[in-house]
């Protein structure tokens, strides 16, 4: 697979030139072009796009409505689908637009309302997601006023960008500390378009409050009770996958609000078949339960690994597994394997490692196993 870091290619450096050369008088492509290509092998993806940030920053006209009117021009004509293509002769999208909405944000926080008005067009050919924190930085409240004026553009990507560009920790974005520390204000505008008519806007809804659930569980637990009243199967989707954390965290507020209750279980066995495991081998076991219920019940079972670390302690790590239903007084019997192969997040070290369960936010069971070199 190539790297990630190609998007940012000889071949779309070449593209912003061409277009420059288009709008700008006295330009040099050559000048323009020959630098950033010569750099670009030594750089990651985000440096990469502030390198063309900075070149042009340097060869467009210092005025922002000079300055607009030739970032517009260079802009793709579609506004929906980002062009299959690609950047090319007809304009700039998809990630040729980073750098483009970098130079806005870092440069051009006054005019604040125009600057933000440049990027919601950008953000129609690709996302203004990054650029447009450093106004929520500068100024939320005033960033707020003109991005609640955006809930119902009908352009997806713009209604879109109001839900991730106010995440409080967008990954790769800066962090919005104001936010992170207290999020009501941007619950309104959550609100306001969890049913919104695209999947896409929706998801993105879901990943602001998950975000938002890492600093303030209880809060997001409470929304989500209130937001699954009367809700239709989009929304519940929506607080599912916004609750994610708290699910596998076990917390109780959040399984309550997708219908899980605390269990009336007993474990009756956890066994494991596989009690030494070779690097690269699978962990098998079996579960047995029988329910203490006098009703059916739901259960979301999950299995949590609990790996050794350097230091020798072991730091559980949850596994998503099933959920199922178990009537009154009933047993189940499930049977699991887990393959533990290295991966570039987590570093495996050998000997003791042990097995749990948790069933619907609870803990049950602790077993032993080995692992062993090859």
């Amino acid at each position: 697979m190539e790297p990630f870091k190609n998007l940012f290619s000889p071949d779309l450096v070449r593209v912003f030139g061409f277009h420059l050369d288009r709008h700008l008088n006295d330009f040099d492509r050559n000048v323009f072009e020959d630098p950033i290509i010569r750099k670009l092998p030594d750089l990651e993806l985000k440096e990469r796009s502030q390198l063309i940030a900075d070149k042009l920053h340097e060869v467009l006209p210092s005025d922002f409505g000079a300055r607009r009117s030739v970032l517009l021009a260079m802009l793709h004509p579609d506004e929906t689908g980002f062009a299959d293509e690609g950047s090319n002769e007809d304009g700039i999208c998809g990630w040729g637009v980073m750098p483009m909405a970098e130079l806005v944000g870092q440069h051009h926080l006054d005019p604040f309302e125009e600057a933000l008005d440049l990027l919601k067009e950008m953000t129609k050919r690709s996302s203004s997601e990054f650029a447009i924190r450093y106004f929520l930085m500068a100024d939320s409240d005033r960033a707020l006023s003109v991005i609640r004026s955006w809930v119902s553009d009908p352009n997806q990507h713009v209604r879109r960008l109001i839900s991730e560009g106010t995440r409080p920790r967008l990954p790769w974005g800066m962090q919005l500390t104001s936010f992170v520390q207290d999020p009501t204000p941007i619950l309104p505008l959550l609100t306001e378009l969890r049913d919104d008519s695209e999947e896409y806007v929706r998801r993105s809804v879901a990943n602001n409050l998950n975000d938002i659930a890492k600093d303030h569980p209880d809060l997001v637990a409470e929304l989500a009770q209130q937001w699954m009243k009367d809700a239709n199967l989009n929304r519940k989707r929506l607080v599912k996958h916004a609750c994610r954390t708290l699910i596998k965290a076990g917390h109780p507020g959040a399984l309550s609000a997708i219908g899980i209750q605390p269990p009336e279980v007993k474990l009756v066995s956890l066994d494991v078949s596989t009690p030494t495991v070779t690097m690269g081998g699978k962990l098998e076991f079996t579960v047995e339960l029988q329910s203490t219920a006098e009703s059916a019940q739901d259960l979301l079972i999950d299995y949590l690994l609990h790996f050794k670390k350097a230091n020798g302690n072991l730091s559980p790590k949850v596994f998503k597994w099933t959920r199922t239903k178990i009537s009154a007084a009933a047993a189940v019997k499930l049977n699991k394997s887990h393959s533990i192969k290295p991966i570039t997040t987590r570093v495996y070290y050998v000997g003791e490692q042990r097995i749990s369960l948790r069933i619907n936010g609870q803990d049950f069971g602790d077993e032993q196993f080995l692992l062993v070199d090859c």
